[in-house]
């Protein structure tokens, strides 16, 4: 089952069984999605739909951090309750270990060696991840690893 129909299978359960921050917040992410589709008139695949669901994570721990930093912890706690509801939607993350290897190799491949050739690295190895990894993660460590 694709990405998209596992989230308007989400939307129809959470309307059935009355969770409301689930209902909300899937509902949301499929407006972000239409969004996307409209405003490029394509349709989004997996990798797409898995980018935009991140895209929502950091935008909500962005606001799990102002509302901690303004001490409504009403916001904070609405905030988690829907990171928690999106990240169920992810892929399974990758380990540290799992992550170096898939980076390393990616090295090998585009014959990397120096902080310059990030930017090879990085497009070979981000269709890879596919969302396994949150980017800022990734990038740190193709840039540790060229270092060496």
């Amino acid at each position: 089952m694709d990405k998209k129909t596992e989230l308007n299978n989400a939307v129809i359960e959470s309307m059935k069984s009355g969770n409301e921050v689930r209902k909300r917040t899937v509902r949301m992410v499929l407006a972000a999605i239409k969004q996307v589709e409209v405003d490029r008139r394509i349709s989004l695949d997996d990798a797409g739909v898995i980018s935009i669901l991140q895209k929502e994570i950091k935008l909500r721990k962005e606001a799990l951090e102002e509302a901690r930093s303004a001490n409504r912890d009403d916001l904070a706690v609405e905030a988690q309750a829907e990171i928690e509801v999106l990240n169920v939607f992810l892929p399974e993350g990758l380990g540290l270990d799992e992550l170096r290897a898939l980076v390393k190799t990616a090295m090998i491949e585009t014959g990397a060696a120096a902080p310059a050739d990030m930017g090879k690295v990085m497009k070979v190895l981000l269709p890879r991840i596919a969302g396994r990894a949150p980017g800022d993660q990734v990038s740190a460590m193709v840039r540790e690893l060229l270092q060496k």
